[in-house]
């Protein structure tokens, strides 16, 4: 069998390098790119980075997204079987902030792979959405076959809108895509913006936590491991066009074209309360809490709809809290030496 040659973009995030990792673990041939910048600790994504490069089957690419003629070039280069297109700015609160971040980033990154994958047209595009796109939808579960128009950040509007690039460059070229809408991914060498990674360190320092919308918040926390076992069952499965969509009827989670939209959640909500009493149950340590109303751009809760992503690759995400907070704990005492 002829080894595949997937491109990982993000390769050096979170999510990016387990899914390198794992795919590295099968034999197959991973080009991996990143600009490794700065919006949280780069010396992380360098030690991610690290072990990736003593895999003989791996390369990397230090480039940026926006630099089109670079990105060519690796196309050209490389021919590749997958494409999965993870690299993107993160947080909901930070598009807040520093909103013109993400449309360098994930619209015209995203715009960038797109052409390329129009030039050389690969066997599949894979590429990262959010739970974030429900924004203001309160039906649950999440389900994407509702309609998701009404985001509550810039970050939820650039996600939104790369689903609607990729579909019309699937329609337009053929190009066979599919969007992951992750839902709240945590574990090992996770993002240190992310709420475990914040909860850990402040509690592990004697440090407040800040608890937002009083604690009453749900989130689909899901663990890494389940979101790479959903993707790598599903970057075989090119999807072609719904020869039953209907255009009277429109569901958003297929079409006419070769387009299918996945949520990857545990299906689970868990309530931010009790979410900390585990992590303070692993560390042996209570929290001070800084209780604080919500944040804007943010949701109370999260949860996701599976079973189309069960369905279609018999595996669903069932991590616990349990097991998966103590396994990232286990690393941060670990890779921190505390």
């Amino acid at each position: 069998m002829e080894t595949q040659k997937t491109f990982v973009t993000g390769a050096a995030g979170f999510i990016g390098f387990h899914l390198c990792m794992r795919l590295l673990s099968t034999g197959q041939h991973v080009i991996g790119l990143d600009n490794l910048n700065d919006y949280y600790d780069a010396n992380l994504k360098r030690a991610r980075l690290a072990r990736l490069e003593t895999h003989e089957g791996f390369s990397f690419h230090q480039k940026d997204l926006t630099d089109k003629k670079a990105i060519d070039e690796i196309f050209d280069k490389e021919k590749f079987d997958v494409v999965v297109h993870l690299a993107a700015q993160a947080g909901v609160r930070y598009s807040i902030q520093n909103p013109y971040a993400y449309l360098d980033s994930n619209l015209t990154g995203f715009l960038n792979i797109l052409e390329a994958c129009r030039r050389v047209m690969p066997g599949h595009l894979v590429f990262a959405s959010s739970s974030s796109v429900y924004g203001a939808n309160k039906k649950t579960p999440f389900s994407t076959h509702d309609n998701v128009d009404h985001p509550l950040a810039l970050y939820a509007a650039s996600k939104k809108a790369n689903e609607l690039m990729a579909h019309a460059y699937a329609s337009l070229y053929q190009i066979p895509a599919t969007g992951l809408r992750f839902f709240t991914v945590y574990g090992p060498f996770g993002r240190p913006d992310m709420a475990l990674f914040l909860f850990t360190e402040a509690i592990l320092n004697g440090r407040p936590i800040d608890v937002y919308n009083f604690g009453k918040m749900q989130r689909d926390f899901t663990y890494v491991d389940d979101i790479v076992e959903s993707m790598v069952r599903l970057m075989p499965l090119a999807p072609n066009g719904d020869t039953a969509w209907d255009p009277k009827n429109p569901d958003p989670s297929s079409s006419y074209a070769p387009y299918r939209i996945y949520n990857i959640g545990n299906h689970h909500p868990v309530e931010l309360l009790r979410f900390i009493e585990v992590l303070e149950d692993k560390l042996g340590r209570k929290a001070v809490r800084n209780f604080l109303p919500m944040q804007s751009g943010d949701v109370e809760a999260t949860y996701a709809d599976v079973a189309d992503l069960e369905a279609a690759v018999g595996f669903r995400p069932s991590t616990s809290i349990e097991e998966g907070i103590s396994k990232f704990v286990d690393w941060y005492r670990s890779y921190y030496k505390v």
